[in-house]
């Protein structure tokens, strides 16, 4: 029998749909950027990096002209160098003097130091001259760091959709796939709608979009088998979208905070954290997918992170090179033999520009450290226990930035370093989680494990110590200490006053709802004993010792003031003599209502007893037959009533 309904194909198809050009990405594909997938071929990362960061600091800070040069001075050497300082042919590796004569006109601010004895780091003129009194502070630098990322995650979407890293003080990894999906599906409706036959395989239609306006972005050339006549792809679009995303950040930390930053775009963070050094300062570079093999090719592999080190080293060693593009010559089962199975896998795929490694949100610290190398050494107990002191300061104070005294976060362990001649000696702590965490807890903590590195003997000349917390744990925000429970001094006398009000209200509402008659039931006197009648202040008492939240220490809320006390015999209760013969009363009802009760209870015992006894009555047959059996060797009865 056939159907009269006529068939209809799960998606429509256009007569024209095979002329239709084809997308290399599929639904699937789509699907998983949404997800931020590390498997997604459109992926999109993106790493923002503060251009000399630590010199913009010192220039916004001071106010000084960007195209002013500028250098951060520690002791007699420099940290950071602003461009315009560049200029001149100055680097890290020089020295006062010598940047001096290279450039007359530089500034050179000295970064903050803690100054011995000092409970705060700050700005000295002089602090390059006391390297031996003084220690070095990045606070400042730290401080900014929070305001920026603080500005980035403000002009991203909120989260899960935002995936902000932070890398280190002056640098973000962002992970824009979940925002350039929604992006996408606006822009493009003809992508947003099912799969052809709900297969997710099923290839995406091409973008209707034949060139594409990268504005003022540094793009990489493109690999040597592609050309820009092609047409773009998901992909590339993807790119743009994620380009102008970083663009907005860019921009807003401009204007918000007066910083410039440089930024890389590429499918993961190694190509991107590349892409960011590539043009500096203050522009930003997109690395294609059809430009990675051309991008890589131009670096040595030991700039790569993880492959520095020892590990660059071995491979230099092993094959003759220090370019990428001398590596990507040799095979899979070259680097294995030589490298082995999961290092040589892992360098063919990373020199080539796969890396499937997560931004994670997570951006709280893990540890944090406080150090100072001695030049000329400590010799002396005292003079150390001045160092930690300064040390804890450091410490704590990041600690509070960090949410410790709102039980946020806290560490639990403290480690010190201690390094005498060539040899480095460590003692480690819990930190009590007991009692609220503060600088005199570490102080004493940190002064307990030096006195067990002096007792090993040979502490001295001490040329280095370090101090840090670590393992970090999440503090329960939503708990409250039993000291929270607990009013004291005034907050304990207001309360009484409110419950005394709040009583003579009550009586008083109470007296004009009472029967005239004097006289109540006994339900009554069981029902109130111990109540109010309203212009009497008994109940307060009650009232306050059934809150507990008045500690010993808190001073008894006055006694009501009687010439004549009762104390009844029956129970310990004390009550004025006008409330004797109510109270006495009480205790007669409560006799005659106990009586009733053992009635009702003795009444039912003796149905209880005439129920067993019908039913031992009533046994069944062969069940009297069992005292009856012979009893075996060895064994006695037992009498029984």
């Amino acid at each position: 029998m056939s159907s009269s309904q006529p068939f209809i194909a799960s998606s429509p198809i256009s007569p024209s749909a095979g002329h239709l050009r084809k997308s290399k990405f599929t639904f699937r594909h789509l699907s998983q950027l949404a997800l931020s997938s590390t498997a997604c071929p459109l992926r999109v990362i993106a790493h923002i990096d503060l251009d000399a960061f630590y010199a913009q600091c010192e220039g916004v800070r001071l106010g000084i002209a960007e195209d002013q040069p500028l250098a951060v001075q520690q002791w007699q050497g420099l940290i950071a160098i602003n461009y315009p300082a560049r200029n001149f042919g100055l680097s890290r590796f020089i020295d006062i003097s010598e940047a001096k004569k290279l450039c007359p006109s530089i500034i050179l601010q000295h970064v903050a130091t803690w100054r011995e004895g000092d409970a705060k780091w700050a700005y000295h003129e002089d602090a390059f001259a006391h390297i031996a009194t003084h220690k070095v502070s990045l606070d400042p630098y730290r401080l900014e760091s929070r305001r920026i990322l603080a500005t980035i995650k403000e002009v991203l979407p909120a989260a899960p959709v935002q995936r902000a890293e932070k890398a280190s003080v002056d640098e973000v990894f962002l992970d824009l796939s979940a925002q350039i999906h929604s992006i996408l599906l606006d822009r493009y409706p003809e992508i947003s709608g099912p799969a052809p036959y709900d297969d997710p395989t099923e290839a995406l239609p091409r973008p209707p979009t034949t060139a594409l306006n990268w504005n003022t972005d540094a793009l990489v050339d493109l690999d040597n088998d592609e050309t820009e006549d092609d047409d773009p792809d998901w992909d590339d679009i993807a790119m743009l979208i994620g380009s102008e995303i970083v663009r907005s950040v860019r921009a807003a930390v401009r204007e918000r905070l007066k910083y410039t930053c440089s930024a890389g775009i590429a499918r993961n963070k190694m190509i991107a954290k590349l892409g960011s050094a590539h043009k500096k300062p203050n522009q930003q570079t997109i690395v294609r997918n059809r430009a990675v093999q051309q991008f890589m090719g131009r670096f040595k592999f030991t700039k790569i992170r993880n492959l520095g080190g020892k590990l660059g080293e071995d491979v230099v060693s092993k094959f003759g090179t220090e370019e990428v593009k001398g590596l990507l010559d040799v095979s899979l089962p070259q680097l294995k033999s030589k490298l082995g199975d999961d290092t040589g896998s892992w360098v063919y795929e990373i020199i080539r520009g796969e890396d499937s490694s997560e931004v994670n949100s997570r951006t709280q610290i893990k540890s944090m450290l406080s150090a100072k190398s001695f030049r000329p050494t400590i010799n002396s107990h005292d003079q150390a226990v001045k160092w930690l002191r300064i040390f804890v300061a450091d410490i704590f104070s990041r600690l509070v930035e960090d949410g410790v005294l709102e039980n946020k976060r806290r560490p639990r362990t403290i480690n010190l370093h201690h390094r005498q001649g060539g040899q480095m000696r460590s003692r480690q702590a819990p930190i009590p989680s007991g009692r609220p965490l503060d600088e005199n807890v570490l102080f004493e903590i940190a002064k307990n494990l030096l006195g067990q590195i002096i007792v090993d003997g040979r502490a001295w000349p001490c040329a280095n110590l370090q101090l840090s917390v670590g393992g970090f744990e999440e503090g329960l925000t939503g708990n409250r200490g039993i000291g929270s429970f607990l009013v004291r001094g005034d907050e304990a006398k207001a309360m009484k006053r409110d419950i005394e009000d709040h009583a003579l209200d009550q009586g008083e509402m109470r007296a004009e709802k009472r029967p005239k008659s004097e006289h109540g039931a006994i339900q009554r006197f069981l029902s109130r004993q111990g109540t109010s009648h309203g212009d009497s202040d008994e109940d307060i008492d009650s009232t306050l010792s059934d809150i507990p939240s008045i500690p010993p220490d808190v001073p008894s809320i006055a006694q009501p003031a009687y010439s004549d006390i009762f104390t009844c015999t029956i129970c310990p209760e004390s009550m004025p003599i006008s409330r004797k013969e109510e109270h006495e009363d009480w205790h007669f009802a409560k006799s005659i209502a106990a009586a009733d009760n053992n009635n009702v209870s003795h009444q039912a015992s003796t149905a209880q007893e005439a129920r067993l006894k019908t039913t031992s009555a009533t046994k069944r047959p062969g069940a009297s037959n069992f005292n009856q059996k012979k009893i075996a060797k060895g064994q006695s009865r037992l009498a029984f009533g």
